[in-house]
This record gives C-alpha cells, sequence and structure tokens, in this order.
C-alpha cells in the first residue's frame, strides 16, 4: 500500500508535497489496489498508442463537459463517470499527460470541484514517463464497475466566473494571465502554431500579471524547486501568501496547470481558476481590455 512518506520524498520543499509523485513511484506502484492512475491529454488520441499499464482514459472534452452547456458535468454524471471507470471515493486517483501535464492538472482541478480531493499528479507526465523508457502497453485495463455515490458540486472555492472577474478587478485583486506574451500583449489570439480562433479581440484583463504557465517547469516537464517559484509568483508577480488570486488562460487548461502550483506547491489558500477564460472574456459585449 502507499504511505504518506512514499509520495513525499524528493518534493519535501513544496507546501503539500504530497500533491505529487514521481514517475519512479508510479512504476513502483503499478500493482496496488488503491492507486488509479488516470491519462487525460489534449491529443485524445495519443493513449491508444500506448499508455501506463493500467491507466485509464479521461477525454477532457467529451467525459468531464457537459455536452450541451459550457459547463462540466452534473454530479450524477461525473458519479456515473467514475463508476464507470472503476474509481471509488477510497482511491488515490494519480493524474498525468502530454503537453507538461495540462490536462492532467485540468481533470485533477475538475475532481476537485466534485470534492474528489484525493489526488495527485505524476510530476514530469507522460514526456519524463517515455523518456525514461519506463513501459507502456495499448491494453485497455479491465476495471470492475463500482457505484460512486452522487457528489455535491462546490464551484465558489476554486472555480471564478465572468462577475467574479469583474468584481475582483475592481477591487485590486490579483489576477494572472499565464497565456504567452504574444497572447498577453494582444497580437495572438491563441499560442503560437495554433489557429488564431475562438476570440474577437486579443490583450488582457486590466491589472493583469503576465506570468507564462511553462515557467514553472523545467525541460524535462517536472516543476522547478520551491524558491524559483517563489522568485517567480511571489517576488515577481508580486503574489501575496494571503492573497486573492485568479488565474487564466484561453480555455482553463493552461490555467489549471498554474493552479496547482500556486495552490500546492506555493500553498496559497485562496487560488481561482477562470474556466471561461479568454475565450469568454474577448468576445463579451463591453468587457475592458488592456493591451
Amino acid at each position: 500500500m502507499a504511505t504518506e512518506k512514499d509520495r513525499t520524498d524528493g518534493f519535501a520543499g513544496y507546501a503539500f508535497p504530497g500533491k505529487l509523485v514521481s514517475t519512479e513511484w508510479v512504476a513502483n506502484h503499478l500493482d496496488d489496489p488503491s492507486i488509479v492512475i488516470v491519462e487525460s491529454d489534449e491529443d485524445v488520441l495519443l493513449y491508444d498508442t500506448g499508455h501506463i499499464p493500467g491507466a485509464v482514459k479521461l477525454d477532457w472534452h467529451l467525459d468531464l463537459n457537459h455536452p450541451l452547456v459550457r459547463d462540466y458535468l452534473e454530479p450524477d454524471a461525473f458519479a456515473e463517470l467514475l463508476s464507470r471507470k472503476g474509481i471509488g471515493p477510497e482511491h488515490t486517483v494519480v493524474f498525468y499527460g502530454d503537453n507538461f501535464n495540462w490536462w492532467a492538472a485540468y481533470a485533477l482541478w475538475v475532481f476537485h470541484l466534485f470534492g474528489f480531493t484525493n489526488t495527485r499528479l505524476m510530476d514530469g507526465g507522460r514526456m519524463k514517463w517515455v523518456a525514461e523508457g519506463k513501459p507502456m502497453s495499448r491494453k485497455i485495463p479491465d476495471r470492475p464497475p463500482i457505484d460512486y455515490p452522487t457528489p455535491a458540486r462546490d464551484d465558489k472555492q476554486i472555480r471564478a466566473f465572468r462577475d467574479d472577474v469583474l468584481e475582483h478587478m475592481a477591487d485590486g485583486g490579483k489576477l494572472v494571465d499565464v497565456r504567452s506574451p504574444e497572447e498577453f500583449n494582444g497580437t495572438l489570439l491563441h499560442m503560437p502554431d495554433y489557429p488564431q480562433e475562438g476570440a474577437l479581440r486579443g490583450g488582457h484583463i486590466p491589472g493583469a500579471a503576465s506570468v507564462p504557465w511553462k515557467r514553472a517547469v523545467k525541460e524535462d516537464g517536472t516543476f522547478k524547486p520551491v524558491g524559483e517559484l517563489e522568485d517567480i509568483y511571489l517576488s515577481e508577480a508580486g503574489i501575496g501568501k494571503g492573497d486573492e488570486v485568479i488565474a487564466y488562460c484561453r480555455i482553463g487548461e493552461r490555467s489549471s496547470h498554474t493552479w496547482f502550483v500556486l495552490t500546492f506547491l506555493l500553498g496559497i489558500p485562496n487560488v481561482r481558476n477562470y474556466d471561461g477564460s479568454w475565450t469568454e472574456w474577448g468576445n463579451l459585449v463591453g468587457a475592458p481590455i488592456e493591451k
């Protein structure tokens, strides 16, 4: 069985070291019945080309989002999803994925909306696992379904809506724009090399600090040590440990990554993810924008 000491080895400098696990730790716990490994990728076809043995797939679009409303699953649908995937309240769920764990952090954040907080992120994600030559499988795990109880969903603590952002901005609250510098200054509507679509206006929310998400990670996909993160977010961006912070990107996945960093690695207790992000803000009639 996994122990808390096992999980925190190597991550002791972070505020909540138990929220991270290493690739080596995962490799040593592939047969642990208390662990469910979940892969969530931007490239939703990637899982089928090979994944960590025993890992189940979560499609960020089809599995986690409401089919009609720009929102997440209803609580009964979330319970049905976890029941079908064989994930119970007693399990520790370890998330990983491509693109430096963007969508893994996003899936973890969505789980927290439904009160499922026994979660971990595999440091370095899929990229590090593959680079280390660790085993991959194309076998779809046959996990027995369970009866997951219907949870309550709480959007107040870690999620921000547009009216929350407007109020936060009016109060001079801390806003972190985690997109690329080109998106922040309004010359691009999406990251470089992606279709430039989804918003009618470019720029950033007034008062937001530009802290691109990738500054938090090293080239191998693992997170930077706590001292470097403090330099970036506390010293440079001016975020205080007691500040209320709202992070945003374009649709919420990159800002989920920064939410994870601020919340669990730096221990800032009042961080919300504005998942409407620039796709919503850049299309809002009358919304204030700076370039």
